[in-house]
C-alpha cells in the first residue's frame, strides 16, 4: 500500500525510459497542471506521483515506474486472483496515455490498462486483475506516455495490493 505522503514506498524509477514520475503536491505547483489535491488527505498538502507534458518532453516520451517484486508461488494469489487497487488524474485537452503492465522477471509484459486522452478533472479509482501463469515472479509497471498540452498531466495516488498476494 503506497500514498505517497513520504515515500515512493518501494516503487522503483526504471532506467530504461524517457522521463521520472515526481513525487508532489498540489500546492507547490502552478494552477492547471494536475489535481487540486491528492486522493489521500484530500487537501493541497497531500502527495502523489505525476508527469507533465511540457517542452522537456516530447510528446512521446515515456516515464515508467514498477512495483517491488511480488511473488506468484503464494497459492492465495494464484487462486483468488491478486488485484491492485489505484487512483489517477488524467485531465487536459492533449494528454498522453496512461499504460499499466504486468511484467515478469523474464520482462515479458502483458498491458493490463491502456487509457488514452482526457479522463476528466477527479479522481478515478481502478481495480486491476492480476493474471499469472505459472509461478514466475511479477511487477507492475505504470507507464505515462507525454502529450501534446503544456498543462496536461497524469497522477497516480493510492496503489494498493489486495491482501492475496
Amino acid at each position: 500500500r503506497c500514498n505517497f505522503e513520504f515515500d515512493l514506498c518501494g516503487w522503483k524509477q526504471d532506467e530504461n525510459d524517457d522521463f521520472d514520475w515526481n513525487l508532489r503536491t498540489s500546492s507547490t505547483t502552478k494552477m492547471g497542471t494536475g489535481p487540486a489535491t491528492d486522493h489521500t488527505l484530500q487537501e493541497p498538502s497531500g502527495h502523489y506521483i505525476f508527469i507533465k507534458s511540457s517542452f522537456l518532453q516530447l510528446p512521446g516520451q515515456k516515464a515508467r515506474i514498477s512495483s517491488p517484486v511480488l511473488s506468484k508461488r503464494n497459492k492465495n494469489c494464484k487462486v483468488c486472483g491478486g488485484v491492485i487497487l489505484f487512483y489517477y488524474h488524467m485531465y487536459g485537452a492533449h494528454i498522453g496515455s496512461l499504460i499499466v503492465y504486468q511484467r515478469t522477471m523474464a520482462n515479458h509484459e502483458k498491458i493490463l490498462l491502456n487509457l488514452t486522452g482526457n479522463q476528466g478533472n477527479f479522481w478515478q479509482r481502478k481495480a486491476l486483475i492480476l493474471v499469472g501463469d505459472g509461478d514466475e515472479d511479477f511487477q507492475v509497471v505504470f507507464e505515462g506516455i507525454a502529450g501534446k498540452g503544456p498543462k496536461d498531466g497524469i497522477a497516480l495516488d493510492d496503489l494498493t495490493f489486495s491482501r492475496e498476494c
